[in-house]
């Protein structure tokens, strides 16, 4: 009943009968998995459970770039977004506490990485390396990745700059030049 309820919460703020369809087959698609990744992150199941909420909203929010809920972009999508409300809520939570923050680091599932550039991506920081797959590995415009990260033009170009310089950085120390 609950789940049904929260579904209900998310279809309201989609004014579109095709989108409501499409973020229902989303919600049904990846609501396992995107509460198993939050579970990696936040030991407390309730707080797992308000961090898929947020992310639920984001991807309702942004319904409109996810043409296709099987593909490849959307699980990404919905895995990022867990992620980044569930590392969000931790924090708040940590801060609530007044306990020093030591960031652990969470990213994607995917596997070993193979060849300089794809280990040298691995080694980026947890954010770096969503942006990359989001970007550059999914195909996200800047623009499509501003409503779904919740972040302005600037802090977009900025990650994208400070990333690609690691990534030269890491590139270099394994002897390629770039």
């Amino acid at each position: 009943m609950a789940e049904v309820t929260e579904m209900l919460i998310y279809l309201q703020a989609i004014p579109d009968p095709p989108e409501q369809q499409r973020f229902r087959r989303i919600y049904d698609r990846y609501r396992d998995l995107m509460l198993h990744t939050a579970r990696r992150i936040l030991t407390d199941p309730q707080d797992a459970e308000d961090a898929v909420q947020e992310a639920f909203f984001a991807i309702a929010r942004n319904i409109s770039s996810l043409s296709d809920p099987e593909s490849s972009r959307t699980r990404s999508y919905a895995v990022i977004v867990t992620e980044r409300k569930a590392i969000d809520l931790y924090r708040r939570r940590k801060r609530q506490e007044a306990l020093s923050l030591q960031e652990e680091s969470y990213g994607l599932d995917f596997p070993a990485p193979s060849g300089v550039v794809a280990q040298a991506i691995a080694k980026l920081p947890p954010r770096d390396r969503e942006f990359v797959i989001l970007k550059y590995a999914e195909g996200y415009t800047n623009r499509e990745l501003m409503g779904m990260l919740d972040l302005s033009y600037a802090a977009i170009h900025s990650i994208d700059h400070r990333m690609k310089q690691r990534l030269r950085a890491l590139l270099r120390e394994e002897g390629m030049e770039v």
